[in-house]
């Protein structure tokens, strides 16, 4: 079991590509099974199975080369699998052209042909299609409308700005009304302010659509801030599937726990276990923690602890476990809080976050400070993966 920082239990498993969760209906309205593609000896996806409901926004976030982008066109009909199902609506998708499929994909680098108006590019997908010119005007003018670029049809895309582009693209994307809208690092281009601001556009927009979204990204940010549910992947493997706060809270392995946010990980040793708690020795401290694991005694573990569940004090609080003594040996101030580094007798960096709405007491930290820090029974997650 991996105990959870609000006093639930979530199973820990190993690893695996599985991702079911999104099969809560019934048939999922995309359902990737046993996905696999080979380049050579070079596995890039390995036995990937996602279910995803219609209407859902899905991210597939991990670092480069991890197999995300090579899914993603996969489902776009740009590459062909080794072996594996991809059931769009029911219907197996495997060898049906990109353009015969009922799936739009939007580019990071947007694709727009500068040499056509803001109407023209959003229009130039139905005209291929043979649209009518009447139901072309309108459904440009309806695109132009949700993405609050009415006033910007006649424009050029050097016209625009960078989130302006991007929208276009997305109205581009849209158009054509796919069944599924396929996002390939959408905001990548974007300035981090902008960023931010254009995540929730793009969110609400595609929400009003009630398009089904699969997004690729390797910023955890914009995974957690855009997705319902996300899959992190690592060599070509589903490590985990789950809303931003599950796989935040309650990862089930260390390589989950390390990619996702910041975290602190202590290796130790089950000393006690007992049905409703467990206590590890590590080199750091004893740590209790407030539920049992399936394991036994003298198992090695990790303890996994957010920085910002951690408390500093430079008294001794009244608890004998996980409690450690340390220097501050660096710390970063940025606006609503503070980052704090403190290295500790074993040598270990312990980083704690502490809110700036707290510093205007008698206890302000600085630098070779020596201070304690300590963390709740509830606040830890024990990995065993």
């Amino acid at each position: 079991m991996a105990s959870s920082s609000h006093g639930e239990t979530a199973t820990q498993t190993t690893p695996t590509s599985s991702a079911n969760a999104g099969n809560r209906n019934g048939q999922a309205f995309l359902q990737i099974n046993n996905l696999m593609k080979e380049f050579g000896d070079v596995r890039a996806v390995d036995n990937v199975s996602i279910a995803i409901d219609k209407g859902e926004i899905f991210a597939l976030l991990g670092s480069s080369g991890c197999g995300k982008s090579t899914l993603l066109r996969m489902l776009a009909g740009f590459e062909s699998p080794t072996s594996g199902q991809i059931l769009l609506d029911g219907k197996d998708i495997v060898g049906v052209a990109p353009y015969h499929r009922p799936i739009n994909m939007m580019f990071q680098s947007y694709a727009l042909f500068p040499h056509l108006s803001v109407w023209d590019n959003i229009a130039f997908g139905l005209r291929r299609d043979g649209m009518p010119r009447d139901e072309i005007a309108a459904r440009v003018e309806k695109m132009l409308a949700l993405v609050q670029l009415s006033a910007f049809g006649k424009r050029k895309p050097h016209q625009l700005s960078g989130g302006q582009q991007q929208r276009v693209a997305l109205a581009r994307s849209l158009a054509k009304r796919p069944q599924l809208l396929l996002l390939d690092e959408p905001l990548a281009a974007l300035d981090k302010k902008l960023r931010e601001r254009t995540q929730l556009e793009l969110v609400n927009i595609i929400e009003q659509v009630g398009v089904t979204c699969v997004m690729v990204t390797h910023d955890q940010e914009e995974a957690m801030t855009m997705a319902s549910r996300i899959a992190v992947m690592s060599e070509g493997v589903i490590r985990q599937t789950g809303r931003p706060n599950d796989i935040y809270e309650t990862p089930n392995c260390r390589f989950v726990a390390d990619f996702i946010g910041s975290v602190n990980m202590f290796s130790g040793t089950v000393t006690v276990d007992e049905p409703d708690h467990v206590i590890i020795d590590s080199p750091e401290c004893q740590h209790y923690v407030a539920h049992g694991i399936t394991g036994t005694i003298d198992m090695p573990v990790s303890i996994a602890v957010r920085p910002e569940k951690i408390t500093i004090s430079a008294e001794a609080p009244e608890q004998s476990h996980n409690l450690v003594f340390g220097e501050i040996v660096e710390m970063a101030y940025l606006g609503s809080y503070t980052v704090y580094h403190l290295k500790l007798a074993s040598g270990m960096l312990l980083k704690a976050t502490i809110s700036n709405t707290l510093r205007h007491g008698a206890f302000d930290p600085k630098w070779g400070d020596q201070v304690y820090a300590s963390w709740s029974d509830i606040s830890m997650v024990v990995l065993t993966q």
